[in-house]
């Protein structure tokens, strides 16, 4: 998962990431950890759906939704609550995405289409993971690169298989680091499997 060049907006705590269109798993990853901070009822919310406040009535007893006049202090607070999950992502992106997700009705709603724009259907994820899975198994270090440009280009990898619901195990990409030193730093991969204990 790459961030977007030249990327010189604060890190407020108070207003949502922005997004553009581009970058989207950094700017959803971003987006949840602030959804969280604010409120982790809210990130609730967006992944269950909103509450909708529910009456029982009759014989045989059904439920049905409450009307507005219906509702209690309680019931008020958590529709606030579920408008506050619309709120954020909506104000966390720009106008083409916003046309986007103009017709959605809830929070959940919203984060699904904009997943959906984005990564795509459970199938166009699954084939994204299959080819970062080939990406990251055939992950080699060139000749003339230093271990840092070759951190730099390994870890854009693991991030977006994060994204995309695939995590590596800490100690696993660790290994496969290792793995792919060229031969002069041999001993100091042992030295370090060793005293790691991986």
């Amino acid at each position: 998962m790459a961030a977007p060049p030249n990327f010189e907006e604060g890190q407020s705590t108070y207003i949502p990431p922005r997004f553009n269109g581009q970058y989207y798993g950094w700017w959803k990853i971003r987006m949840h950890d602030f959804i969280i901070v604010e409120d982790s009822e809210l990130w609730d919310i967006i992944c269950d759906s909103p509450f909708i406040p529910m009456k029982a009535i009759g014989e045989p007893t059904m439920t049905v939704p409450k009307t507005r006049k219906e509702y209690n202090d309680v019931d008020r607070k958590t529709i606030e609550k579920n408008l506050r999950a619309k709120k954020i992502p909506v104000c966390g992106i720009g106008p083409d995405e916003y046309n986007r997700i103009f017709s959605c009705h809830s929070a959940k709603e919203i984060w699904e289409a904009l997943q959906i724009a984005h990564e795509g259907t459970t199938q166009v994820k699954k084939s994204k993971i299959d080819m970062l899975t080939t990406d990251y198994e055939l992950f080699r270090m060139k000749d003339d690169e230093s271990i840092q440009d070759m951190h730099t280009r390994f870890t854009p990898i693991i991030n977006e298989l994060h994204s995309l619901g695939e995590i590596i195990p800490r100690n696993k990409f660790v290994r496969k680091i290792l793995s792919v030193l060229p031969s002069s730093w041999e001993s100091k991969v042992n030295a370090i499997t060793e005293a790691k204990d991986l």
